[in-house]
């Protein structure tokens, strides 16, 4: 087979689809028979995944792993950040906790050269296994006052001598200038990297732009391969901070109304997709305690700093209304933090969040949560409620929930248990993607049904997975020259 040169997607700005540009091609390489893997150095995300080998990397590097069709691994994203306040991240590094690090520290301490050691010593194992390796940058690549720190965009591409394209969101306007600068303001050496640029996010018919196009063209002396236009309905996983904002925040008549309280520090919204596509629900994210009070059934996600997030919701009213509504038999779920939060105390002896040691929960459950400084990362087979079917997910946390009264919600085929099940209407369970599964959804949703909901075929979350990756490469072959990029590839 041939061997391509590695490919990167990097941005004039953050936000502007890198990573679905960068899933597409993963599904592209894959269907034309090329055995390509995704990386990206460094990523900042609350939204992360346990490999098979029981260690975390971002979430988005799983999907484009997925979209390969093959298992995801730590040497996709050896640096992940996990914001923890709006100062600090937590870091992970090749999978494990390495401390935490205010944003100042990190960015502007040194020039991060051990870690860009870690960064290329990943690549470099990727590279022989795969071909090729699809990469991904972050932000912006003229971030003047940080790029001599970066190890994540031109100076990983310099090392991988990769094939390089700009890609930019022409939704948000200023298009010329932000491509135009961001070229103008590289060295030759990375200039000679950049391959062509591709518009992102066009509105209408993107043969309108093809004045727009030579005229790039003439000012950068670089080709644009590609206009993509926005592709609707297209349902794959994306960054939470852009994701988030496009989600439902009002409750909804005529369906069985679900809320995810949206916390401050909410991680793994992912949990949440197969609900979102079901015809019986309305799902819908939100911090305002009268909004949250409408909902039939109320989750309260996973977070990055539990006692944080427990505060907040207590200060605004929102944990009054959770608890009252247990009180008036509506469905109360907490998924990882929020299944520590529907407790009676979370204990950081470690000072692992912060300084409070002890803080008081909603008591709903009868456990106590104490945080550690292992965190735990897994994927898991589990049993629901005893129930026969085999069910998938996946767990990353720090902590451990004991109580004296033993009535976990799931059991893995080694005997192994989690979470704890008051009631049909009211349960905690630290694994992550738990309501992917049809066993479990149908169970929450049972009460709330009458026969004036639709009756929902389920849809297999693989299969829907297979199909929106197929949809979005397809999309990206008819809006970029894909001979054009194999060319450059192979020279």
């Amino acid at each position: 087979m041939t061997v391509l040169k590695p490919i990167m997607f990097v941005g004039t700005a953050s936000d502007v689809g890198k990573s679905i540009i960068n899933t597409g091609f993963c599904r592209i390489f894959k269907q034309d028979g090329f055995n390509p893997a995704p990386f990206k150095a460094q990523n900042m995300s609350l939204n992360s995944y346990a490999t098979p080998d029981g260690l975390e990397i971002g979430r988005a590097q799983a999907v484009q792993a997925e979209a390969c069709g093959i298992d995801c691994h730590t040497d996709m994203n050896p640096v992940l950040l996990k914001p923890s306040s709006e100062k600090s991240s937590q870091i992970v590094l090749n999978g494990k906790p390495a401390g935490n690090q205010s944003a100042y520290d990190y960015f502007m301490g040194n020039n991060k050269q051990e870690l860009f050691k870690e960064v290329v010593a990943a690549y470099d194992r990727l590279s022989q296994k795969y071909n090729p390796v699809v990469m991904e940058g972050a932000g912006s690549i003229s971030e003047l006052n940080l790029k001599h720190r970066d190890i994540t965009n031109m100076r990983m591409a310099l090392y991988a001598n990769a094939d390089t394209y700009l890609i930019a969101d022409i939704d948000r306007g200023g298009v010329f200038a932000s491509i135009y600068g961001t070229i103008a303001l590289l060295p030759p050496e990375e200039k000679a990297l950049i391959k062509g640029v591709i518009i992102n996010k066009f509105r209408g018919d993107s043969r309108l732009f093809e004045d727009g196009r030579k005229k790039i063209e003439e000012l950068c002396g670089i080709p644009v391969v590609g206009v993509v236009p926005y592709l609707k309905g297209m349902d794959i996983e994306q960054e939470d901070s852009v994701a988030l904002q496009q989600k439902q925040f009002r409750q909804k008549e005529g369906k069985v109304n679900v809320v995810v309280v949206l916390l401050k520090r909410l991680s793994n919204y992912t949990d949440f997709s197969a609900l979102e596509r079901d015809d019986r629900v309305h799902l819908f994210y939100s911090h305002d305690p009268l909004e949250i009070a409408k909902a039939d059934i109320i989750i309260l996600p996973g977070s990055k700093n539990t006692i944080a997030d427990l505060i907040d919701i207590k200060n605004s009213g929102v944990a009054q209304v959770i608890v009252s509504a247990f009180y008036q038999n509506k469905t109360v779920v907490g998924i990882c933090g929020g299944y520590q939060m529907m407790g009676l105390t979370v204990n950081d002896p470690l000072h692992v969040e912060g300084e409070i040691e002890t803080m008081p929960g909603l008591s709903l459950l009868p456990v106590h949560t104490t945080l550690t400084a292992e965190k735990i990362t897994r994927q898991c087979q589990f049993r629901y409620k005893a129930r026969h079917e085999l069910c998938e997910g996946y767990e990353i946390h720090m902590g451990i929930s004991e109580t004296e009264k033993s009535k976990p919600l799931t059991s893995s085929l080694s005997g192994q248990t989690d979470g704890y099940w008051l009631s049909d209407i009211c349960w905690g369970s630290y694994i992550h993607g738990i309501l992917d599964n049809k066993i479990v959804i149908d169970d929450i949703l049972s009460r709330y049904l009458t026969q004036d909901h639709i009756v929902s075929e389920f849809i297999d979350t693989k299969a829907y997975k297979e199909q929106q990756y197929d949809r979005l490469a397809q999309h990206l072959r008819t809006h970029i020259d894909i001979a054009y990029i194999y060319q450059q590839l192979q020279s």
